[in-house]
């Protein structure tokens, strides 16, 4: 008899113990999940792998508020279990933000260098079409708005320069392809400028 119940008292502390193992904050997974977050950032996660990164955070956020849900609640009836799983999550998410990150900071900055070699290319391009394109009292205005726009364009591979110098990948990358963009445009327009003179001189 003596020995059942002390059976049973060892299979309530047993069960009790469990309860309040349950009932722990999983504070070394709440500890790793922050620094892998962190450390996503020193990657440079929010600027290139954002989706990732954020999803990442949101997963740590939401178990959080989960940890404070329980954390209200009575000792015996605390479960950490979805805040466990949240956190795992939020760990694996930040590493894999972080891993794309690089590769896609890799990415933009070999097509920043393609930018500006195509970019001082089709500036070679444009200024030779414009010393060829037909000048007279109308076209004398058009041209040297071109022109214009043509050193715009090479102000701003210095302008994108200085911001790769900064770590600026990103930006650098638009104003490149800004100007490349509007570059091949002016391109065109003398092409079809010079075509035309020389269709009229034919006529």
């Amino acid at each position: 008899m003596q020995t059942k119940k002390t059976l049973t008292l060892l299979s309530a502390f047993a069960a009790v113990s469990l309860l309040v193992a349950c009932a722990e904050v999983p504070q070394q997974e709440v500890d790793a999940a922050k620094a892998d977050i962190e450390a996503a950032k020193t990657a440079e996660a929010e600027t290139y792998a954002t989706a990732e990164f954020q999803a990442a955070s949101d997963s740590l956020n939401a178990a959080n508020a989960e940890i404070e849900t329980q954390n209200a609640k009575f000792v015996l009836f605390r479960n950490y279990d979805r805040a466990s799983v949240l956190l795992k999550s939020a760990s694996a998410g930040a590493k894999q933000s972080g891993t794309l990150a690089a590769e896609n900071k890799q990415k933009v900055m070999a097509e920043v260098a393609q930018l500006k070699t195509d970019t001082q290319t089709a500036l070679t391009t444009a200024n030779e079409l414009l010393a060829k394109a037909p000048k007279g009292k109308e076209s004398k205005e058009a041209l040297e708005a071109i022109k214009n726009d043509l050193m715009s364009v090479e102000a701003g591979i210095t302008e994108a320069d200085g911001m790769t110098a900064n770590n600026q990948w990103l930006p650098a990358r638009d104003r490149l392809k800004a100007g490349l963009d509007k570059t091949n445009q002016i391109i065109q327009e003398l092409n079809d400028a010079i075509a035309k003179k020389q269709g009229l001189s034919r006529g």
